[in-house]
C-alpha cells in the first residue's frame, strides 16, 4: 500500500490581501477611461459620414436635396475662413447668446435664491412663473421682434427667457439641499447672513447652479438663433435663411455645422468651468466602485 499524502492546509490570507478590493472588470475600465469620447466621438463621426456618403452614391439623389459630404466640408471651409461669415454672423450670435444668458444668469440665480430661502415667496411667484414658461416660445418670437425690433435686442430677450428657467428651479434646488446640520452649525457659531451665504449656501448651491448652465447655455443658442431664424437681419440664422433662399444647400448643411460647431464650444466652455469651479464635488470626478 502506497502512503496516501496529506493534504496540507491553505493558507490563510492576510488582513491586506482580505481587504483588497478585486481588480476592475473590463466594462469599469472602460466606464473610468478619462479618454473615452476622445476614442469613440471620431469613429461615430466617420461611421456617419461614410454611410451618408454611400447613401447618396447608391441613390443618386440630386445636390440641391442632399450633397456629398465633401461638398459639405469645401463649403464648411470656405465659410469659416470668410471674414464676414465672423463678423456679421458669428459674431452677432455669439453677443446676443452672451447678453441673453447673462440676463438669465442674473434673473434666474437672483430669483431661485429667493425662492429657496422663502417659502412664502415660492407660493406667491412659483405658478406665475410656471405660466409664462408652458406657453411656446416661438409664438412669443414675433411679438419681441414688434416690440424691440429686428436688432439684437429682441434676440438677446428670446435667449434669456429660454435660459431662464433651468437656472431658477437649479438654483431654488440647490438652496433646498444645503443640510439642516449646516444651518445649526451656522447658528451655533453665530454667522452672519453673508457668512451663511458664503460658507453655507454657495458651496452646495454651486453645483446646482452650474449644472442649470450647462443648459441654459443651450437653450440661449437655441433662442437666439430661432429669433434670428423668424425675423432678424443677421447672425447665423439670418445666414441659414439667406442660403435657404439662394438654393446653396452645400453652403446651408456648412452654416448647420458652425451652428452646431458654436453650440458645442459654448457648452464646453461652461462643463470646463464646472469642472475648474467645483473639483470637488463628486459630479465632475470620475465614478469609482464602493
Amino acid at each position: 500500500m502506497t502512503a496516501t499524502k496529506e493534504r496540507q492546509p491553505a493558507p490563510t490570507p492576510s488582513a491586506e490581501e482580505l481587504l483588497k478590493p478585486p481588480p476592475p472588470t473590463w466594462s469599469e475600465r472602460l466606464r473610468n477611461n478619462r479618454w473615452l469620447s476622445f476614442y469613440t466621438s471620431p469613429l461615430l463621426i466617420a461611421l456617419f459620414l461614410v454611410a451618408w456618403k454611400i447613401y447618396v452614391e447608391v441613390t443618386d439623389l440630386s445636390r440641391f436635396v442632399l450633397p456629398p459630404p465633401e461638398a459639405v466640408f469645401t463649403a464648411f471651409a470656405e465659410q469659416i475662413t470668410d471674414p464676414f461669415v465672423w463678423r456679421t454672423h458669428i459674431w452677432t450670435t455669439f453677443y446676443e447668446v452672451m447678453m441673453g444668458l447673462a440676463l438669465a444668469i442674473v434673473l434666474g440665480v437672483g430669483l431661485g435664491l429667493m425662492i429657496g430661502k422663502s417659502p412664502l415667496f415660492d407660493r406667491i411667484v412659483r405658478p406665475f412663473i410656471v405660466g409664462t414658461q408652458v406657453v411656446p416660445k416661438v409664438a412669443l418670437v414675433p411679438l419681441f421682434i414688434l416690440w424691440l425690433g429686428f436688432g439684437p435686442s429682441s434676440k438677446v430677450v428670446i435667449a434669456a427667457l429660454l435660459a431662464f428657467f433651468p437656472l431658477l428651479i437649479n438654483t431654488s434646488f440647490g438652496v433646498r439641499s444645503v443640510p439642516g446640520s449646516m444651518h445649526d452649525l451656522m447658528t451655533t457659531l453665530k454667522a452672519s447672513r453673508w457668512t451663511r451665504f458664503w460658507k453655507a449656501d454657495l458651496p452646495y448651491t454651486m453645483p446646482f447652479i452650474l449644472a442649470g448652465m450647462e443648459l441654459a447655455v443651450v437653450q440661449a443658442t437655441i433662442g437666439a438663433i430661432v429669433g434670428e431664424y423668424l425675423g432678424g437681419d443677421k447672425g447665423l440664422g439670418r445666414y441659414a435663411v439667406n442660403l435657404q433662399n439662394n438654393l446653396q444647400v452645400d453652403k446651408l448643411f456648412g452654416a448647420i455645422l458652425i451652428m452646431a460647431l458654436f453650440g458645442f464650444t459654448l457648452y464646453s466652455i461652461v462643463t470646463g468651468a464646472r469642472r475648474l469651479l467645483i473639483p470637488w464635488h463628486e459630479s465632475v470626478q470620475p465614478r469609482r466602485r464602493p
